[in-house]
């Protein structure tokens, strides 16, 4: 939760020797690498991928993937950092249409780049500090941020904050739910997604009403100094 606190070709595997280095010829290595990491989360998760693995699927010799991005944290870096600034293309634009229409996009995007989105929420996975990806990903916070600033009133700037918070917290887990197959019914079930998405909030606001009931009958909280 600290990153809130800133404002902030397909790959076929080369069966021939001799064709082994035309990513090389052709600059593509790097894209190559990227693709194949891709589908190796995609078909094994982050905690199996191989570098070893990554190379076979894109067509290289075993050392071409260290050679662009040094070790697995460095291909983790690269699939967050893109992955953040396409969060930010995919949802930027549909802030003018409302929050809504900006979560809509944001679970979207969950589900159309899986890998991606496995990566990206992992920082252990990454170097956090990476610049590319620290530009990338308060670029995306900052959609967030525009699309609930735009919804509040007058005299609520102080609200900015937290309301990101349980708006992130709440669509995350959303996403992630649908995404791993916890919810029925399936997103195809469930379109247009925004009319669902609206359902879900009046239920976070029933939520809130539940919350705050409960909280007025309990009893102040002692201070344990006094």
């Amino acid at each position: 939760m600290a990153t809130l606190g800133h404002r902030c070709p397909t790959i076929q595997t080369v069966a021939n020797s001799g064709e082994r280095d035309r990513p090389y010829h052709h600059g593509r290595l790097k894209e190559a690498v990227v693709e194949a990491a891709l589908a190796e989360i995609e078909a094994v998760g982050t905690s199996e991928l191989s570098m070893r693995e990554v190379a076979r699927r894109a067509g290289v010799s075993h050392a071409a993937p260290a050679h662009h991005f040094g070790d697995k944290a460095g291909i983790f870096t690269e699939i967050a950092a893109r992955g953040f600034s396409l969060l930010t293309q995919e949802t930027g634009e549909l802030v003018s249409g409302g929050l809504v229409e900006a979560a809509a996009g944001y679970v979207r995007f969950a589900l159309e780049h899986k890998a991606h989105f496995e990566v990206m929420f992992r920082p252990e996975l990454y170097r956090t500090d990476d610049p590319e990806l620290v530009a990338a990903r308060d670029s995306s916070f900052e959609v967030l941020y525009r699309a609930v600033e735009e919804g509040l009133q007058p005299g609520q700037e102080d609200e900015l904050m937290p309301t990101s918070v349980a708006a992130w917290s709440a669509l995350h887990g959303f996403a992630t739910l649908l995404l791993y197959g916890n919810l029925e019914p399936k997103l195809g079930d469930i379109e247009p997604l925004e009319v669902y998405l609206v359902e879900v909030a009046r239920g976070m606001i029933t939520l809130g009403e539940i919350i705050a009931r409960q909280e007025a009958g309990r009893p102040a909280a002692r201070n344990p100094q006094s």
